[in-house]
């Protein structure tokens, strides 16, 4: 069973929210659409739930055409980022309600609402309200609400941003083995590359409604598409031009590519190190020392303001000449695939 969308667009007033979008979602893979506020992403849950109606293009399920399928026929399950408890029903009843619905037997509801309890690990809160319940908790009991009838797809929608960011980052390691126990295929709306990269298997990064590039995540995260994409998943230095040259000559002489994204560990302070820079900035973390650097042979004709790390307890000030070596490990080839799996 797999999901597939065909040079798919949906407008609102003549604007194109999504546009031309083309995508495959093999059965039992979990894709993050990933993408900054206004992309797109949420428009295109919405268009395979049912509740957008496409301009032009094809959404299909198993090669069925799903136009004309009425949302509650696709066999689909979507979840918001709220949950969307019901307050006055305590998590049996709630995980149970979709099953009520259809009109189950008391045994099988019963049944299936222990085995789900158990998926989420919540078997000691079946009696507890909502209300009674943590925030990551609250989502556990809608996400074993959407799998009560093992939907053929489930669609999260910023399902963890309403979370703190420690609770999101403990839960969404618990959503994929959630997913993964469940051995159902979905799609997760985020705005969060870390939240996607701990969930999905494959990432499909979207701005302004067109697809930028998707792929698994060693193929984006090891080749981003562009500088756009490079930044947005977190490298913070993309080099061009005679800057490239630089990096390309002391990590890789034989390689071609021609732009280069960086990871802020990618240049360290090294004694030893090919380049000179100059510190503007240093920010101590337990773990490391943070600098901002200028680094004239990094600046392909400008200043060459570079992210870079120093060893913990480095004695490094603003104003400093340092030198600097290039971890070859620590970066990605621009605009081609292949690159390392950093």
């Amino acid at each position: 069973m797999t999901l597939e969308m065909e040079d798919l667009t949906v407008r609102y007033e003549g604007a194109a929210a999504v546009d031309g979008l083309g995508l495959t979602v093999p059965t039992g893979s979990v894709l993050a659409v990933l993408g900054p506020s206004g992309c797109g992403k949420s428009t295109l849950l919405r268009a395979i739930a049912g509740l957008e109606r496409p301009s032009s293009g094809h959404i299909a399920w198993d090669g069925e055409d799903l136009a004309g399928v009425p949302t509650h026929r696709r066999g689909f399950a979507l979840m918001f980022q709220d949950g969307q408890l019901f307050p006055g029903q305590d998590v049996a009843r709630n995980i149970g309600y979709p099953l009520r619905v259809r009109h189950l037997d008391r045994v099988s509801i019963r049944d299936r609402v222990a085995e789900l309890l158990d998926l989420v690990g919540l078997t000691d809160l079946a009696d507890r309200l909502p209300a009674q319940l943590s925030g990551g908790e609250r989502q556990r009991v809608a996400l074993a609400r959407a799998l009560a009838v093992s939907p053929r797809l489930l669609l999260l929608d910023e399902p963890l941003s309403a979370l703190d960011r420690d609770l999101r980052e403990g839960l969404a390691l618990q959503l994929r083995d959630i997913l993964a126990a469940a051995g159902t295929t979905a799609i997760m709306v985020t705005h969060d590359q870390e939240e996607a990269f701990a969930v999905a298997d494959a990432i499909a990064l979207m701005r302004e409604g067109r697809l930028v590039q998707h792929g698994t995540l060693a193929e984006v995260w090891g080749a981003p598409a562009n500088a756009w994409a490079a930044r947005f998943l977190g490298y913070p230095t993309v080099l061009t031009g005679r800057a490239a040259d630089a990096v390309r000559a002391i990590v890789d002489p034989d390689a071609r590519w021609t732009e280069v994204a960086l990871r802020r560990s990618a240049l360290r302070v090294d004694p030893r190190g090919p380049l000179e820079a100059t510190v503007l900035a240093v920010r101590a973390t337990p773990d490391l020392t943070r600098v901002d650097l200028e680094a004239p042979a990094l600046g392909d004709g400008g200043p060459g303001v570079v992210a870079a790390v120093a060893p913990p307890g480095a004695e490094i000030a603003p104003g400093a000449a340092v030198r600097i070596g290039v971890d070859g490990t620590r970066l990605a080839p621009v605009g081609r695939r292949g690159g390392p799996a950093l």
